[in-house]
């Protein structure tokens, strides 16, 4: 007779809600039909642990980083209202949106670059919506149990001891969520102001709409929603396919040494029966978020965890054959047996090369140009009121309107003067005082000698300079009239 502990066949599992989400290649589907859902087997491992560190890592970063100051204020903050963004030691303004232009541009080739190289990476370990499922599945894993705890509990019809732990759960998710939204609001509004706005009951309509929206958002994407979004809302899983080559590193089923698939005694040597190395347990369908068979091969469901390696890597140790059935590698890699070096270096080939060194070039260009920008914005706007007037003394003066940005974090002394018109001077002020991050603005009028003109437009300068820093100075460009 056999022991179950010595026989590694299909569980009674594997014919779970998750197994026909996986199993439907050759059957209709209807565009309406009911939603299966996913009962994922919480498995350890190395790429296991790869996730919860990437879980780790983001939300330190995401719930950390908006409580740390810099310089008096909040270190990273979108101050929407006042049109400043501050990035610990850099203040962004309107006139910088040439650096989010950048930013996106960086990002669309990082995603060509780390798509080209290893397929949906970014999705399994760092994308928002993974990451949340996953803190949302812990909680779920540990108030209701574990795989086969939460399949009989939802079966049940409701009761007092079903609804207490679903009421539990949704509590426990709902704080999260709720924690998740007050954190996202508080990168927009100083979060130390929004926290004793919060206790002290005097919470603004806007932010309190954003907090609670950003909330519910969570909770319904990571709650229920899960891998729904990943195989149905998010364009990134329809597109990524003309971004896959044979060479991209993607989770792989290496059909070859698992053909054909079946039960059998451990340590029977799966040769002498004719059968592969699979042994047909069903474990990677039942470790997998989207609830997939990757034995059937690459399936743009597939958001590249690699939890399904580490659930067939510890079958493979309990029958003592090599780990490795299931792995990342390329099509290539598989198809003509190379080695890992050979496979490493098919990877890093021309595409992957190009996308590079353009990211490369992006991100120098992009980091000299913040390294070297003055900052000092100045827009020179003509009075409407004064076009052009005859002073008593025979001069020819024009009025203009100086809207003065000082984006640096530090107050400083600013000289106004003119140039490009002969005899021209700024007749009553010519200096600024201005803290940091500051925006003014100043009614200024410049006198020329008539003999220095001509009729109708003549081009002026604004020569706008800090006292303390003759580096940091601006040389904009208008027009004086004479009628």
């Amino acid at each position: 007779m056999t022991s179950p502990l010595e026989k590694v066949s299909v569980s009674a599992d594997t014919k779970s809600p998750a197994a026909p989400a996986a199993a439907s290649e050759t059957s209709s589907r209807s565009l309406y039909q009911k939603h299966i859902k996913i009962y994922a087997r919480p498995i350890a491992g190395h790429f296991n642990t790869t996730r919860w560190a990437m879980v780790f890592l983001t939300q330190a970063i995401f719930y950390g980083l908006c409580w740390f100051d810099w310089n008096g204020r909040q270190a990273v903050l979108f101050d929407i209202l006042n049109r400043k963004f501050f990035m610990f030691g850099l203040v962004f303004w309107p006139q910088d949106v040439i650096y989010l232009a950048g930013l996106l541009i960086v990002s669309a080739y990082a995603l060509f670059l780390f798509t080209a190289m290893a397929g949906r990476l970014f999705c399994g370990y760092a994308c928002p919506q993974t990451v949340y499922t996953e803190l949302f599945m812990w909680i779920e894993n540990k108030i209701e149990g574990d795989r086969n705890a939460r399949i009989k509990l939802d079966a049940q019809p409701m009761s007092a001891r079903k609804l207490r732990i679903k009421a539990t759960k949704f509590l426990v998710w709902g704080l999260l969520a709720f924690w998740t939204g007050f954190t996202f609001v508080g990168y927009f509004t100083p979060i130390k102001e929004l926290a004793h706005s919060l206790t002290s009951f005097t919470l603004g309509p806007w932010e309190g709409f954003w907090m609670f929206f950003y909330a519910g958002f969570t909770l319904m994407q990571a709650g229920f929603l899960r891998e729904q979004v990943c195989k149905y809302m998010c364009p990134y899983a329809r597109f990524q396919g003309v971004m896959f080559d044979p060479d991209t590193l993607v989770v792989t089923y290496d059909e070859e040494r698992g053909e054909p698939r079946g039960g059998r005694r451990k340590g029977v040597e799966p040769k002498s029966q004719g059968l592969g190395d699979c042994v047909d347990c069903g474990v990677c369908v039942q470790v997998c978020l989207t609830g997939i068979d990757i034995r059937k091969g690459l399936q743009y469901e597939c958001i590249g965890c690699g939890l399904c390696v580490d659930g067939c890597n510890q079958i493979m140790d309990k029958m003592n054959y090599p780990r490795g059935l299931i792995r990342y590698s390329t099509e290539k890699a598989v198809a003509e047996h190379y080695t890992r070096s050979q496979m490493l270096a098919h990877v890093l080939r021309p595409r992957v090369l190009l996308y590079s060194s353009i990211l490369v070039v992006i991100i120098i260009a992009m980091g000299w140009s913040i390294a070297t920008r003055i900052p000092l914005k100045v827009d020179v706007l003509r009075d409407r009121a004064v076009l052009s007037r005859e002073a008593e003394d025979g001069r020819i003066e024009n009025g203009y309107i100086l809207r003065i940005i000082n984006a640096a974090e530090q107050k400083r002394h600013f000289e106004i003067d003119v140039s490009g018109i002969e005899g021209a001077e700024v007749a009553g002020r010519r200096s600024l005082e201005m803290e940091p991050a500051q925006v003014a603005e100043l009614t200024v009028t410049v006198q020329a000698p008539a003999e220095s003109l001509k009729r109708g437009s003549n081009q002026l300068f604004f020569d706008i300079k800090a006292a303390d820093d003759k580096a940091v100075a601006v040389h904009e460009k208008t027009t004086f009239l004479m009628q």
